[in-house]
């Protein structure tokens, strides 16, 4: 992967380019970076273009400047699919990665061949006690963060992903996140119940591991019945990252979904 920077922004990406004239852009989960996708990137690396990014706050994304926030992520990846010729792509979101990938459908949706969602929820239409709750849950994580890193790492693996291989894969990504990036968050609310959903131009896929926690599975079958037109794929000993969890099946689910979708 070639490590590149957008300029006028604290974005950094990663590209890969074969032969093939498709592409697909991950999105990662929060206070982990690209390299969650390292067994999508191996895979499919001869068979699609690939972008990935790291969100502001995480990876390399940290030489931020003022005013930079997480509500700026979808227009600065536009500009890096203006940059890099890419007319349409595939987006696939995990978590926090999958809100962005909405984001930017929302507002580029000419842009999307396929949106797929896992560990999320319907930005569009996202209830307001459920919200309540999920903020609350954020804060106590947050304490946790600022009391000791490693103290909150070592926690969040055990929500975040289901199998120990992929737990300590977290965990180790996840200690290298630093305190500060929590403010770059701050503004992820304003990506939420603003855009209301329109028939959709592209095909959509969502999903989470069945390991995940209740409200995450709640909040799929919501979207489901929402969008009864999605794919909806619930993965067996999985947890909320299913990339990381369970990566040969995820990548037979999405190489599937894709190569029906490429047209």
């Amino acid at each position: 992967m070639i490590k590149k920077k957008l300029a006028d922004s604290p974005l950094v990406y990663y590209i890969n380019k074969c032969e093939s004239n498709k592409w697909v852009l991950f999105i990662h989960a929060a206070f982990v970076d690209h390299n969650m996708f390292k067994k999508q990137i191996e895979y499919f690396k001869d068979k699609y273009n690939i972008l990935a990014v790291d969100i502001i706050g995480h990876g390399d994304s940290i030489d931020t400047g003022r005013g930079d926030s997480i509500d700026k992520m979808s227009p600065w990846i536009n500009e890096i699919l203006k940059n890099e010729n890419i007319e349409k792509i595939h987006l696939v979101g995990i978590s926090l990665g999958s809100v962005i990938a909405q984001d930017f459908a929302n507002r580029y949706p000419a842009k999307v061949q396929s949106l797929a969602c896992f560990g999320g929820y319907n930005i569009n239409d996202f209830d307001s006690s459920m919200m309540k709750e999920n903020n609350a849950s954020q804060m106590g994580m947050m304490f946790k963060a600022f009391v000791s890193i490693k103290l909150f790492a070592k926690e969040n693996k055990k929500i975040s992903a289901y199998t120990k291989a992929a737990q300590e894969e977290f965990y180790d990504m996840n200690l290298k996140f630093p305190k500060r990036s929590f403010m770059y968050m701050s503004t992820l609310n304003s990506m939420v119940n603003v855009y209301k959903t329109k028939k959709r131009t592209y095909p959509l896929m969502i999903g989470c591991g069945e390991k995940d926690i209740p409200a995450e599975i709640k909040a799929v079958e919501m979207w489901a019945q929402q969008e009864p037109e999605c794919e909806v794929k619930i993965f067996k000993n999985a947890g909320h990252c299913v990339n990381m969890d369970v990566p040969d099946e995820f990548n037979s689910v999405i190489e599937l979904f894709w190569s029906g979708n490429d047209e």
